[in-house]
């Protein structure tokens, strides 16, 4: 297996930044284990690097711990002594000496967690840039970090960065077409269904997928990475939930669980966990979202394009859902043995979460759908799960994904998973939402089911949809 899987496209935005002649300021952002650090420092291999890492948040760490460690880093990597540092402005200052020629790749890793107790970082940081950084054409400065809503915040929407950053990638889990390579010599051996079993649990999250032992089945790696006290499946959700939202609250983690079963729109959300519906709620729902924890929906009118006022939320992190409802309720039981033989199809309600984990791996997979459906990006005006609500004049409807196209085509995506055969039940539950849809007039209507598991032969002969894509193909290049 390669050293480097995926990121083909965001690895071309950086490599065109070579080709000016003007320094860069990157910023890079995403879930913890999202693969942050690893991108840059493949990027970086032909460059001279120099990576500094901010010390995770505990009790009691200060401002000048972060700089002495800073400066520890910085002693070792430019082989100097070690110099101690009062302010980020003299450290930044230091740094700049050793990046001013040469083509060189400086990385600041976690830097909300380098500016904890000082809130003057982005601005020196800022100030260091226009005077020192970026007089080096040769030079590309990466921002990095986990807290994605504190960098939106400092870095993205500051006024004091307006026009400076030459680019912002926010990684997201990487496609299904990407995540086979991670079973390396065995991905022709094992089956892309129990491929799509491990997926389930992890999603495209690289850092999990590096864990999978292609030697032995998707089950066994499961167990071994989530029901053993060493897994790290069983650890890593504390790490990752506390050290990637800004604030200490236990409002997250109500919210995260209240939407383990499915999707629930921001009223519901607020009144079920006792927040108002204001800007508290939506600060933190947008936390939760640029985290890469939750996804939100808002329904829209056909005509229009308009949006709805209500949104839907869902959990989009397959490994957060899985965590919660089954690692976490079992934790005593795990670390006492009494968990290791445990088979997934034994968990309690493990068919209908499957189902969800697999809707996730469709809609974070959109692009490559759209794809096979031969539909062009600027043909689409709209596309998301749909929700229709009830009211006197159209009864309710859910569609999993809905995508609409130019000049008037819906194509309404069934996403099936079941471990029986799908049968013509399928064709007739497709046909009464389409019914319920309060649809405008000239408007086409195509069908689409796309599934995990067997179809029998008489949704085939049925010819009902206009496609049918098995999700497996979705592994494919």
């Amino acid at each position: 297996m390669s050293d480097f899987i995926g990121r083909k496209a965001d690895l071309k935005q950086l490599q065109r930044l070579t080709e000016k002649n003007t320094a860069s300021l990157v910023v890079v952002y995403g879930r913890r284990r999202i693969g942050k650090s690893s991108f840059i420092e493949h990027f970086g291999k032909d460059y001279t690097m120099l990576s500094f890492e901010g010390l995770s948040p505990r009790h009691a760490i200060s401002k000048q711990d972060q700089l002495d460690e800073f400066s520890r880093q910085l002693a070792r990597q430019c082989q100097t002594d070690y110099q101690r540092f009062n302010d980020w402005g003299d450290a930044l200052y230091a740094l700049s000496q050793h990046t001013a020629t040469g083509r060189r790749v400086v990385l600041l890793d976690e830097i909300s967690w380098m500016a904890l107790e000082d809130d003057d970082l982005p601005g020196k940081i800022k100030i260091a840039w226009d005077k020192y950084f970026k007089k080096n054409p040769k030079l590309i400065f990466f921002v990095c970090g986990s807290v994605s809503a504190w960098i939106e915040e400092n870095i993205v929407n500051s006024t004091g960065f307006h026009g400076r950053i030459s680019l912002k990638i926010c990684l997201n889990e990487l496609p299904l077409s990407d995540c086979k390579y991670f079973w390396g010599k065995a991905m022709n051996k094992v089956s892309n269904r129990e491929k799509l079993h491990m997926l389930a649990v992890t999603g495209g999250i690289p850092k999990y997928l590096e864990e999978i032992n292609p030697k032995v089945s998707a089950e066994e790696n499961i167990r071994r990475l989530a029901f053993t006290e060493s897994g790290i499946l069983f650890n890593d959700f504390k790490e990752i939930f506390t050290d990637t939202l800004m604030r200490k609250s236990d409002i997250y983690e109500r919210i995260v669980r209240l939407l383990c079963d499915g999707p629930v729109d921001s009223k519901d959300i607020g009144d079920r966990v006792g927040a108002s519906k204001g800007r508290y709620l939506s600060s933190i729902l947008n936390e939760l979202k640029l985290a890469g924890f939750i996804d939100q929906h808002a329904s829209w009118d056909f005509k229009t394009g308009k949006a709805s006022q209500v949104s839907q939320y869902r959990i989009r992190d397959n490994y957060i859902r899985f965590y919660l409802k089954y690692i976490e309720p079992n934790m005593a039981s795990i670390i006492t043995g009494n968990f290791a033989e445990r088979s997934l199809s034994s968990l309690p309600g493990w068919g209908s979460i499957l189902s969800l984990q697999i809707e996730n791996l469709v809609l974070s997979n959109r692009a490559r759908i759209k794809q096979l459906l031969g539909i062009l990006p600027d043909e689409i005006l709209i596309d998301n799960p749909y929700l229709q609500r009830a009211t006197t004049a159209k009864q309710g409807c859910q569609i999993d994904y809905l995508i609409q196209t130019k000049p008037s085509t819906l194509y309404v995506c069934e996403i099936k998973y079941t471990r029986s055969i799908i049968r013509k039940y399928v064709i007739e539950e497709v046909e009464e939402k389409i019914r319920r849809l309060k649809i405008p007039r000239h408007t086409s209507i195509r069908p689409v089911l796309v599934h995990l598991g067997d179809i029998h032969d008489e949704v085939l002969d049925a010819d009902y949809f206009t496609h049918i894509i098995n999700l497996e193909t979705l592994l494919e290049d």
